[in-house]
């Protein structure tokens, strides 16, 4: 198969490389250089599936680095990620253990990264939890990221006063208030104890059953 022509894309980034049969290949010049063909090369099938397998690993861990930088993924999320991008199983595969050894994936400090981010934003065990479960975190590092969540009275009684100050403390609005601090991962003892603590005469036994 000739390869008619090599032009840079509009970004200057990537090159596109059009062959004999109208077919095009986006890649990188770091990519034609290591297969070592030009424009006017006429390449066998060998060659050019080595340039695609060259391309594909290339496109791979591009993409691996873009998504690593914006947000902290784990090996397992990475991989899923590429391959819902089209990226081959092969080249996914390739690109997490190319950024695992370059030290840039780490399932065991996602974990506690992602831990931290959830702390701040006032979730519970169990949201947390749930975090770690949705990541594709290996459960060999729960304990250690969940040992790392302090006592959360302090984002408790924020988000309580966040949602009842000055409004008239009902069964429904304790009771919906309640429900929404179940969902951000808090426990229904440590739930009670802040509606206690924000006011102690709070009734709260026809308000909060602990579920079955």
């Amino acid at each position: 198969m000739k390869l008619i022509s090599v032009r840079e894309d509009r970004q200057g980034t990537h090159v596109i490389l059009t062959f004999a049969d109208g077919s095009t290949l986006k890649t990188t010049g770091a990519v034609l250089t290591e297969a070592g063909v030009f424009a006017g090369d006429e390449l066998s099938d060998e060659q050019l599936r080595s340039l695609r397998a060259l391309a594909g690993r290339a496109s791979a861990r591009e993409r691996a680095v873009r998504i690593v930088a914006a947000s902290g993924v784990s090996e397992r999320e990475l991989r899923r990620r590429l391959e819902q991008r089209g990226e081959r199983s092969s080249d996914a595969g390739e690109a997490v253990d190319w950024l695992r050894e370059l030290h840039l994936i780490d399932d065991r400090e996602t974990a506690l990264q992602l831990t931290a981010g959830a702390v701040r934003k006032g979730y519970g065990r169990s949201r947390i939890r749930a975090i770690l479960r949705e990541k594709g975190i290996p459960q060999e590092y729960w304990e250690e990221a969940l040992s790392e969540v302090p006592q959360m009275d302090d984002a408790i009684d924020r988000f309580l006063h966040r949602c009842l100050d000055g409004k008239p403390l009902d069964d429904k609005l304790i009771r919906r208030t309640a429900d929404a601090l179940l969902r951000r991962g808090h426990g229904w003892p440590e739930i009670r104890a802040g509606l206690k603590r924000y006011r102690e005469d709070l009734e709260l036994a026809d308000t909060m059953e602990e579920p079955e």
